[in-house]
């Protein structure tokens, strides 16, 4: 019991530095994808950056509006990050004193509760702006929630465990992703859209919901919101790595620092992708996941099941 406490706190307080971190490898990703240099005046290269931004953050004054539900206002970001953290429970290290043995059902009831928190943010603001980023960016993710669960299931028929550490010690020779590049396509695409970010940052869509649903925070609120988003983009890098691209060692590397690696490539591969691609219309982006995402991981699906269908028999 005590292993677990101690592993899952060194989990939370790792994934938070890695946040921090991140945050400046995009600002630093940003500035030299438009050819300028980013973050480089605070200290050697810049890189206390994030120490400086969350000082300033913290210790400002936190304004609250006049009318906005006070307990709710303040729960949503707390919400958001505990939420965020928790994903990171089902860390798939060969280090941790326990795994869960249901880990897609976990990441899945977890990452559903996601919606709570900003439905919270936007309604508790009392702001019509507020209000309808958050009614955006709910049904933006309970659309593309459907697609997930569906190439979840996609790649539970392959490997037919719940628990994450198994999950990535399946993986052969080739990769899933390899052998199902469309449905790996998906899922990124997918989780793209999940996390809000660019080009399917609906709910921060600054030119006509100005900034949208946390408009109304300030300081620390903020800055719970800000780590929250950046915590989820890390845990779902890391989940496509354990699901999509394998995860054994390389000569001395153990299993843990090539994961990391992966995990950081798909995690810059989010910085990419907002750094080259316009925002999406919004009717676009629901057609998107409705109909082509769904008929196509249903038909992968059916596939899959059959061929596993007819191995048996046969």
């Amino acid at each position: 019991m005590l292993g677990s406490v101690v592993c899952g706190l060194v989990s939370y307080i790792c994934a938070l530095l890695g946040v921090a971190f991140f945050i400046l490898l995009e600002r630093k990703g940003l500035g030299y994808f438009q050819i300028r240099k980013g973050p480089n005046k605070v200290g050697l290269m810049g890189l206390p950056q994030p120490l400086g931004d969350a000082v300033k953050l913290f210790s400002k004054e936190m304004v609250k509006p006049t009318f906005a539900n006070q307990f709710a206002y303040f729960v949503a970001p707390v919400m958001g990050l505990v939420l965020a953290l928790l994903l990171w429970q089902l860390y798939p290290s060969d280090s941790l004193a326990e795994h869960f043995s249901w880990g897609i059902l976990f990441f899945l009831c977890v990452s559903s509760m996601n919606v709570y928190s900003t439905l919270l943010a936007g309604w508790a603001s009392n702001s019509k702006y507020a209000l309808l980023g958050a009614i955006r960016a709910i049904a933006q993710t309970i659309s593309y929630e459907v697609s997930l669960v569906l190439i979840l299931l996609f790649v539970l028929f392959v490997c037919p465990s719940f628990s994450f550490t198994v999950i990535k010690e399946s993986h052969g020779v080739v990769w899933l992703g390899f052998l199902f590049i469309p449905i790996s396509l998906v899922w990124f695409v997918s989780c793209i859209a999940e996390t809000n970010r660019a080009p399917f940052d609906f709910a921060e869509g600054e030119s006509e919901l100005v900034s949208g649903f946390n408009i109304e925070y300030s300081a620390g609120g903020f800055a719970l919101i800000f780590l929250a988003e950046y915590a989820n983009i890390l845990v779902m890098s890391l989940f496509s790595v354990v699901l999509f691209f394998g995860a054994g060692s390389i000569g001395a590397l153990n299993f843990d620092s090539v994961m990391m690696a992966k995990t950081l490539l798909v995690a810059f591969a989010f910085v990419w992708v907002r750094a080259t691609l316009p925002r999406f219309r919004y009717d676009l982006l629901m057609g998107l996941t409705w109909k082509s995402f769904l008929p196509l991981a249903l038909g992968a699906l059916v596939m899959v099941v059959g061929v596993m269908f007819v191995v048996v028999l046969v």
